[in-house]
């Protein structure tokens, strides 16, 4: 009961997918196609705004985990120098 539904990432990923996802569909319909194109329009943009946002914010924590932390492997230390 204590955890939430989703996680902070996840929320992130869904919300910008769903901001994308809308952006487009308010400018097709500004650009005078129909409700139907309008509708279809934003939900391929949210399909393919999530795996885009998935990628983009797992692009930092994976480089993070690759390169370790800053200073680890600098040469700096009581052995170097």
């Amino acid at each position: 009961m204590d955890q939430p539904l989703l996680s902070l990432r996840t929320t992130l990923v869904l919300l910008l997918a769903l901001l994308a996802g809308a952006a487009a569909g308010g400018l097709t319909a500004l650009a005078g196609e129909g409700t139907p194109h309008s509708l279809l329009a934003a939900l391929a943009t949210v399909g393919l705004a999530v795996p885009f946002f998935n990628h983009l914010i797992a692009a930092e924590d994976s480089q993070d985990r690759q390169h370790g932390h800053a200073g680890s492997q600098t040469g700096e230390g009581e052995n170097n120098g």
